[in-house]
């Protein structure tokens, strides 16, 4: 038996192993992603079709999670991705029950805090170029909040 390995839903587009698993729309001010049936590879072909953005501008973006120090996020002692508390703690809810979604059951952040995490997913843009105060907040890896 195979085992897969855990899928951080909010990774670079350069990462090895990056997968594009929804499609970021909306609006500046209020960002919505729209989820694919399939993850796909982020492939050369994938990064000329956003040129001259990065397609994590475009796409949200799941890879091999490094759980480990390797990522700024990492809480190593409770073996726990910060940036998903912080994300269930700080973020609105923005759907009424989970999207459907290619990565959920390798999600780190599915597997770490449930259905909080994915009721909020939709709102989350990794490469967020005017990024609100909240959104700020969430994603500094020196917030407090999680460490309550």
């Amino acid at each position: 038996m195979t085992t897969k390995i855990p899928q951080c839903p909010s990774v670079q587009s350069t990462e090895p192993g990056a997968q594009a698993f929804a499609v970021v729309g909306g609006s500046v001010d209020k960002p919505e992603v729209r989820y694919l049936d399939r993850a796909v590879p982020v492939t050369p072909e994938l990064r000329a079709m956003t040129a001259p953005l990065d397609p994590a501008e475009v796409f949200r973006i799941s890879g091999p999670c490094a759980q480990s120090t390797a990522c700024m996020h990492w809480d190593e002692p409770r073996r726990k991705c910060r940036l998903a508390i912080r994300t269930v703690r700080l973020a609105p809810v923005v759907v009424s029950r989970p999207p459907p979604c290619a990565i959920r059951r390798d999600c780190v952040w599915w597997n770490q805090e449930g259905t909080s995490a994915c009721l909020r997913c939709p709102q989350v843009v990794t490469n967020d170029v005017l990024p609100n105060e909240r959104v700020v907040t969430t994603a500094n890896p020196l917030n407090i909040a999680d460490a309550l």
